[in-house]
């Protein structure tokens, strides 16, 4: 590894940190509207998916379908990262490395996790109402679609449920990396589009995400079963802190220091991220 490379990866590494603790200070209503925010608009990726699976029945092939419907699960992340609201996963990497880095405590991560999980929830819980009333009056979403969008992902077992979890996780955390290392807006929106084509494509199960699209069809007459949705709920919460906070955050924060940088080099001035939080 040449000294540049090594320098530019900790740079990477300075601004995860920055970025972290700039949230870990957060007050505690900024993150709970934030995290409402991200519920809400991340809906939009579950609620076309549903669009599309209906428009596309007998019109296009199985594989066509499905790459249709991971480009429309994506736009939801696009809207979310790029517009700056809080989703409950980025964080299980993001809010990660600075308590690794001795600048947060446990405490603070603990809040930040509970606050942005419960928020993206109910903010997902609430757009999923809407849109299958909305979707269905309109006619541009058949009840089926809602059901068969959410039957996908609540036909596997826990085990399952949770390593496939546990891979959304981990790509979730990497998506946060290459915004990091994103020089501008349509970089990162490319990475944020590219990570989440790859979770669509794959049917992994994304907690804030794929519980909007699971809810959608519990909200179906005679659809999915709340048990199914809490039971997904559960072992997909699980598998994406897992995957993000090991095979991201604490893998990616041990290669930025282990060459020889000690915590102090990579610090982050708490001062500056408190006062950017009052701008």
């Amino acid at each position: 590894m040449t000294p540049e490379s090594t320098s530019s990866y900790r740079e990477i590494l300075r601004r995860e940190i920055e970025e972290g603790l700039s949230e870990l200070n957060r007050p505690t209503s900024g993150l709970l509207l934030s995290g409402l925010s991200a519920g809400l608009d991340i809906g939009f990726g579950p609620f076309l998916m549903a669009v599309v699976l209906t428009m596309s029945q007998g019109v296009f092939s199985d594989p066509i379908t499905g790459i249709l419907l991971a480009n429309a699960y994506a736009v939801g992340f696009i809207f979310v990262v790029v517009g700056r609201s809080e989703l409950f996963t980025e964080h299980t990497t993001l809010a990660v490395v600075p308590v690794l880095n001795g600048q947060g405590s446990l405490t603070d991560l603990a809040r930040l996790w509970g606050v942005i999980y419960v928020a993206n929830l109910v903010g997902g819980a609430i757009f999923a109402g809407l849109a299958v009333h909305i979707g269905v009056e309109l006619g541009t979403a058949h009840r089926a679609a809602f059901v068969e969008l959410g039957r996908k992902l609540v036909a596997y077992s826990w085990s399952v449920t949770l390593l496939a979890g546990v891979l959304a996780g981990w790509l979730m955390g990497l998506m946060t990396w290459l915004v990091a290392a994103g020089q501008n807006t349509i970089s990162q929106a490319a990475f944020v589009w590219i990570v989440a084509v790859a979770i669509g494509l794959s049917h992994l199960p994304h907690s804030i995400a794929g519980s909007i699209e699971v809810l959608m069809g519990v909200f179906v007459e005679d659809g999915i079963a709340i048990s199914e949705f809490l039971t997904f709920l559960v072992w997909s919460t699980i598998g994406n802190v897992i995957g993000g906070t090991i095979f991201v955050g604490l893998l990616k924060y041990g290669h930025g220091v282990r060459p020889g940088a000690a915590k102090q080099d990579i610090n982050v001035s708490v001062e500056r991220t408190r006062d950017e939080q009052q701008m």
